[in-house]
């Protein structure tokens, strides 16, 4: 099942402090981010990417076009000239297309540009590439595969650094509290869509406005709610909370790897 993701916007809240480099290229441990979203697809079997890029696509060409293996696999280096025979591998398998889908194009208008990349896939997966999740896949893709959605997506709820307020018409709260005690989900990407999303969107869409809308209304959207581990990386303060994990030996999202790190194991 092919996977699309969606690498090509410009992370203005992170790029300041990424100096640069785009979001899926900003490093969580040893790997970028778009790298940890990736691996955890190839877990389950979904090694067969489309990339839309955009904003710094070159700098994500270069990553993989210069991957160097040996960051994140055990080997054996022998000889002079340091040869290196790997112990295991992470990508040798994976198939990778990529593609300029504009700089400034919205997510639907980036999905519309690879359509001719998805030519006979009946269900594909999509995502964002900031998002990591331990969700277990398969089983969210066999509900979706069971009903005749077109489209579909993980509901999580977010951060309880937020807060959630209710207040009266002439604006006096009424009530306040962390996220986390109310049933307020939001979308949390991780995609799964028959080839028919295409009849709803249209040249202008974006992904997740009039095209969602119209599946809305005719029951075709499912919500796939999820309490396990997610988390984004839209700030600087994101990507620390998720260095800290890789850090600690404790990575959630790394189901590959039991959920540890490298620093565990």
């Amino acid at each position: 099942m092919k996977v699309v993701l969606f690498c090509g916007g410009q992370g203005l809240r992170i790029r300041e402090d990424a100096h640069g480099t785009p979001k899926p290229m900003v490093t969580v441990g040893y790997r970028p981010i778009l790298w940890h979203v990736m691996r955890s697809y190839a877990h389950y079997g979904h090694k067969d990417f489309v990339l839309c890029l955009g904003y710094r696509g070159d700098v994500i060409k270069n990553y993989f076009l210069h991957y160097e293996e040996a960051l994140s696999n055990d080997f054996v280096m022998t000889g002079a000239r340091a040869t290196v025979d790997l112990l295991r591998s992470d990508i040798a398998d994976w198939r990778i297309t990529f593609v300029d889908t504009g700089l400034k194009s919205s997510i639907g208008q980036r999905l519309r540009a690879v359509q001719r990349y998805l030519a006979g896939e009946e269900i594909f997966l999509a995502n964002y590439s900031d998002g990591l999740c331990d969700i277990e896949l398969p089983a969210m893709i066999a509900r979706f595969a069971a009903t005749d959605a077109v489209g579909a997506f993980v509901a999580v709820k977010p951060s309880a650094s937020f807060h959630v307020v209710q207040h009266d018409e002439d604006g006096k709260v009424t009530s306040i509290g962390q996220v986390g005690g109310s049933p307020l989900r939001i979308n949390g990407g991780f995609f799964v869509f028959r080839r028919s999303i295409f009849d709803y969107l249209g040249p202008e869409d974006d992904l997740v406005d009039a095209p969602f809308q119209r599946l809305i209304a005719e029951g075709k959207l499912l919500a796939y709610p999820y309490d396990g581990f997610w988390a984004c990386m839209d700030t600087f303060k994101e990507r620390q909370l998720l260095e800290d994990l890789f850090s600690t030996g404790h990575a959630p999202w790394m189901v590959w790897n039991g959920g540890r790190s490298q620093a565990d194991t």
